[in-house]
């Protein structure tokens, strides 16, 4: 069983930045890919980011894009989201998960393993 921990996220007013981190559990994490995706109150989950098993292949959502960059560092098992220049639309409870193969992806049923979550709130 494989867990995931999410934690760096709180309230911030617009402009400014969080980093948030997923540490996995498990000596598998370096073969599957990982992703980030959001949901805010009354909408569905949506995919925010994605990074292949090796780091050399992201995708980000449109509305992101310049703005969050994802990475990973496999020797501590751990994936980071870097937010930058955050608006109040971006306010929601993020989750990482772990895809099912090494290959970056966007669609949640591709991922098996999802972290409880955690608050990101983005005052105007």
């Amino acid at each position: 069983q494989v867990q995931l921990v999410e934690s760096g996220g709180g309230l911030v007013q617009a402009g400014g930045s969080l980093r948030l981190s997923c540490t996995a559990s498990g000596r598998t994490f370096s073969i599957y890919a990982m992703g980030w995706f959001r949901q805010a109150p009354g909408k569905e989950r949506e995919f925010v980011a994605t990074i292949s098993s090796g780091g050399g292949s992201t995708l980000y959502v449109d509305s992101v894009k310049g703005r969050f960059t994802i990475s990973r560092d496999n020797g501590k098992n751990t994936v980071y989201l870097q937010m930058n220049s955050l608006k109040p639309e971006d306010t929601a409870v993020y989750y990482c998960a772990r895809k099912s193969n090494s290959a970056a992806g966007v669609r949640p049923n591709q991922y098996d393993y999802w972290g409880q979550g955690t608050q990101v709130t983005v005052s105007s």
